[in-house]
């Protein structure tokens, strides 16, 4: 089946790129607006992008009545957001903080998380959470219907038990994302394989002896 893309509704192109481009990490946002208060919200178009500098990109589309997210409203005002990557201790605040609800509400209070201050951003970030990046604005890209949000991170927290006994990696035993296919069918990274990069001379030894 072939999809001219320029003929396509945008709800068919999101439901076409969705099924096949995942999984897809999940990223529960955190901000604060300009009077304090705290908003949390996941986005799975959503991913890094580089090291040096270290780049977290954010695509996020405006609510169903065209007015901006509370997330890009607090991140255009105060330039700064903190991204926690969602883990299977996470799923159910990111299906309570996704609903959606007006800028009054506390998505923290709604969701049953305690937070604690930034570091180096106004942004809270989530008490007891795998991972949490702070990170301030490097640049915002607007299309009609989507902000595309790069932020450069600059501090991470990473909680003791989710990395091996050298610092160096996740212990896979612990740290489990989450990630987002179609719908509302996730994947989980409980069953993880290592295949080793392969050889060059092996596989060009291979071709030659076919």
């Amino acid at each position: 089946m072939d999809f001219d893309f320029s003929a396509l509704a945008p709800e068919e192109r999101y439901r076409l790129l969705t099924n096949f481009i995942g999984p897809r990490p999940i990223a529960l946002v955190t901000t604060e607006d300009k009077d304090g208060r705290r908003n949390a919200a996941p986005m799975s178009f959503f991913n890094v992008f580089g090291h040096d500098p270290a780049i977290l990109a954010l695509g996020i589309q405006p609510r169903l009545d065209g007015r901006e997210k509370d997330t890009v409203v607090n991140i255009r005002a105060g330039g700064e957001f903190t991204v926690h990557v969602v883990d299977k201790d996470l799923v159910q605040a990111m299906l309570v903080t996704g609903l959606g609800v007006e800028p009054e509400v506390d998505e923290f209070d709604l969701a049953g998380l305690e937070s604690l201050p930034g570091t180096q951003v106004r942004a809270p970030r989530i008490k007891g959470a795998a991972v949490a990046m702070e990170c301030r604005v490097e640049r915002i890209i607007d299309w009609p219907k989507r902000a595309l949000i790069l932020g450069e991170v600059v501090h991470m927290h990473v909680r003791p038990d989710c990395l091996d006994a050298e610092g160096r990696y996740v212990n896979p035993e612990v740290y489990q994302p989450v990630a987002r296919l179609h719908a509302d069918n996730y994947v989980t990274s409980e069953r993880q394989h290592v295949w080793p990069a392969a050889n060059l001379a092996d596989v060009l030894a291979a071709k030659k002896d076919a």
